[in-house]
């Protein structure tokens, strides 16, 4: 049976969706969401026992990422998703630090449109639990208040520092990606929140390599989930491959990265502006994997992976128990839907099942 939704409710679902307050770190107040578990009144001590919910995303020796607050079989992500707390490369945020040698590949890239660090490590020190396949954590959730409740996400990567209002981290116990948003009208397409089963790799297609740590320039490449005129939904008896790995230059390698000042290792003569590491060009692509992931058949979902089965069953974080739905598009549920079709196509009224 169809029915139909015009674009008449199209303010009313994006507004309920939508967050528009605006903090610096000095100028959050205590939560920001009504039932947050933590706080975004940080300070600046570092502490591991820290309930701070604000993230970082600046450079690949200073970035944060979401884990759960207490270790345990129940802290996989898909049971804390809404009560993660901020780990960080960096002290001075307030935050829990991320412990020297859990991350042991960082690949922090910057776009005309995004920031973003993948890579690889063993996460089971930030409490994950070991062998969880993990999911995915955004300012939205199903409610609006994010997972995690509460969560900001502040960079300097676009100029002043300011909150990034469209981001998106997935977690595992051995792999994770983080992506900023320049904020913008586009923001939302470069960071969309809806395919939380599908993984890193398949969201952003990247280099994973472990043993490497680098900053890189690159290029965009294309929003996830977006095929021409078509939009995937999690669900679909099909599921198409993950976007080529977007081309990079000018990468700078550093030989580690921890709680303090990165030890950076010189790989040629020359230096990108405003910063005194070598500096290795890349003329396209990135090194250790293929410029086109292919999905396989079957998922469990999380952040550990990129495909869907023609009958997987996705979940709101990434897990396997919930039924399937041929146009369930991730926790955001139909409304996203039929809002994301709206505007992709332009049209006054968009018809679904």
């Amino acid at each position: 049976m169809f029915f139909y939704l015009t674009l008449i409710s199209l303010p009313i679902l994006v507004s309920a969706q939508t967050y528009s307050a605006t903090y610096l770190p000095s100028t959050a107040p205590k939560t920001t969401e009504d039932g947050q578990s933590g706080t975004n009144q940080c300070g600046t001590n570092s502490s591991q026992d820290s309930m701070c919910q604000n993230l970082y995303v600046n450079s690949v020796d200073d970035f944060c990422l979401f884990a759960p607050p207490q270790p345990g079989a129940t802290s996989s992500i898909s049971f804390t998703e809404r009560i993660e707390v901020a780990w960080c490369i960096k002290s001075g945020y307030g935050t829990r630090l991320i412990p020297d040698g859990s991350i042991t590949g960082a690949h922090f890239v910057q776009t005309p449109d995004f920031v973003q660090v993948t890579g690889v490590g063993d996460l089971t020190k930030m409490n994950i639990p070991a062998g969880d396949d993990g999911g995915e954590l955004d300012p939205h959730g199903a409610d609006g208040n994010g997972n995690p409740i509460g969560g900001l996400l502040f960079s300097s990567a676009f100029g002043d520092l300011e909150q990034i209002h469209e981001w998106t981290n997935f977690m595992s116990a051995s792999l994770f990606c983080i992506r900023a948003c320049k904020p913008g009208p586009q923001a939302p397409q470069w960071c969309g929140h809806v395919w939380d089963v599908m993984g890193c790799e398949w969201n952003m297609p990247a280099n994973y390599d472990d043993g490497v740590f680098e900053r890189c320039q690159g290029d965009s490449g294309l929003p996830m989930g977006i095929y021409g005129t078509s939009t995937f939904s999690q669900g679909q008896p099909s599921t198409p491959s993950a976007h080529p790995i977007p081309s990079s230059s000018l990468c700078t390698t550093v030989s580690t990265i921890g709680n303090f000042a990165a030890s950076q290792a010189s790989s040629s003569t020359s230096s990108t502006s405003g910063s005194s590491a070598a500096t290795t060009p890349v003329s396209s692509g990135v090194s250790g994997r293929s410029s086109s992931p292919t999905a396989s058949s079957s998922h469990s979902g999380g952040a550990s992976n990129f495909s869907q089965s023609s009958s997987g069953t996705p979940t709101p974080t990434g897990g396997s128990n919930q039924p399937n739905s041929a146009v369930q598009i991730g926790k955001v549920g139909l409304q996203w839907a039929f809002v994301a079709a709206a505007m992709l196509f332009g049209a006054s009224t968009v018809a679904v099942w």
